[in-house]
């Protein structure tokens, strides 16, 4: 995978959680209907297309760097150009950096479909920007795998927005040669009194108070946590507290991987959240490094290429999503871009052989520990429905507070 796609992998993870309330969608409480995931809100009645037709010459989609690769930034990483030949779809890409931008660039209608991240996608589906979609029209849907079938970032009372294009998870990252015996729990980078203060990084962004909640959830039951997304005021001033307990023993909060591949290699870091595929690039630079998913559990990302439901290309759209999670082209897209791929038969197309063993494609009891990134808005999430949650817009806030 190339350094510039990692780079943005960066840049949109963070971004990804930049998150608008989802209020001016939301049905009321009178008429709310709850999805999978808990979160009370009546889409607009929408239809999905019933049959494909005729390809209509071109589509237009918003998507991720990586994601719809075609020669220009490396002729060896192209998975489009075939899709046009055999389709006649013409492929006219917008690379977007933001979940935001992403929310903004569709409610336009130029687009066909986008590949959206659990909190645009909620979004999109409340917002109708986004429609159902029919997945007996796309055929490799059958082949992808069920843990990311039919979830609260893609459906909604058991009707798909989307087709699953890849996943991957938070990792406790750590030093095999500093820290000692090897870390099995988050208390490893909250334990106030930790062994390696100074040398603790963490995530820099505000969506990584949900990590602090995840530990709270699992050593605080007193607390109540259901979802680390959801939280209400006690909860949320609990998460906040104790990152302003552990910014006495952070060293650096990233943003840029390669600058935390950096701190690792030259010991300022020794312990902190990483990603599956930071900690490959440090062990090829020979860095004494080993990541684990911690006994609590873990923060992660999926994300859903979603149809326009003002789409002008409807069925090129339908067509390229089947294209983007067929065998060959997803195994190709998740090995570009650090990910675990969707679709089950990919798995035996990578290139790397262990690809998926080390992303934890097949692993379903791995993912039940991952808590997919959900946006935080004051509607909480996990079903409550006599308390408010504490929105995003106040995660910003308080993450400025914890930095100091």
């Amino acid at each position: 995978m190339e350094n510039s796609v990692r780079l943005n992998r960066t840049s949109r993870a963070a971004a990804a959680l930049g998150a608008l309330l989802l209020a001016t969608a939301c049905g009321s409480s009178n008429t709310a209907a709850t999805s999978p995931g808990g979160s009370d809100f009546t889409p607009p009645k929408l239809t999905a297309q019933k049959t494909l037709g005729k390809t209509e010459g071109q589509v237009n989609l918003i998507a991720w760097a990586g994601y719809a690769e075609d020669g220009s930034n490396d002729p060896k990483v192209d998975w489009v150009t075939d899709f046009e030949k055999q389709t006649g779809c013409q492929v006219n890409t917008k690379t977007a950096g933001t979940s935001d931008e992403m929310v903004s660039l569709m409610k336009t209608g130029q687009y066909d479909a986008v590949s959206a991240s659990g909190d645009a996608a909620l979004r999109l589906i409340a917002s109708g920007d986004a429609g159902p979609v029919n997945t007996e029209l796309v055929p490799n849907y059958k082949d992808v795998f069920a843990g990311l079938k039919d979830q609260q970032w893609n459906s909604v009372k058991g009707v798909s927005y989307g087709i699953p294009h890849g996943r991957g998870a938070n990792l406790l990252m750590y030093n095999t040669k500093k820290v000692s015996p090897a870390p099995d729990s988050w208390s490893a980078v909250f334990d106030k009194s930790s062994a390696y203060k100074g040398k603790v990084t963490a995530y820099d962004s505000p969506i990584y108070i949900a990590d602090a909640a995840l530990y709270l959830m699992k050593t605080e039951p007193s607390l109540g946590i259901k979802d680390p997304y959801a939280l209400d005021q006690k909860q949320f001033d609990a998460a906040v507290d104790l990152l302003k307990e552990q910014n006495a023993n952070v060293g650096e909060y990233w943003s840029d991987y390669l600058k935390e591949v950096s701190a690792f290699k030259s010991g300022d870091s020794v312990v902190g959240t990483s990603w599956q595929v930071i900690l490959n690039t440090a062990q090829a630079e020979k860095v004494p490094v080993k990541a684990v998913l911690p006994k609590e559990g873990a923060t992660g990302w999926s994300d859903t290429w979603m149809i326009s439901a003002k789409a002008k290309h409807p069925n090129c759209a339908y067509n390229w999503m089947n294209w983007i999670i067929s065998p060959k082209v997803n195994a190709q897209v998740a090995e570009y871009f650090g990910e675990a791929p969707s679709n089950a038969k990919a798995c035996t197309l990578t290139a790397d052989k262990n690809h998926c063993t080390t992303y934890h494609a097949a692993d379903e009891s791995y993912w039940k520990d991952v808590h997919f990134w959900t946006t935080p808005i004051a509607q909480c999430v996990d079903g409550r429905t006599d308390t408010k949650c504490v929105p995003y817009t106040k995660w910003v806030q308080a993450w400025t507070e914890i930095k100091g």
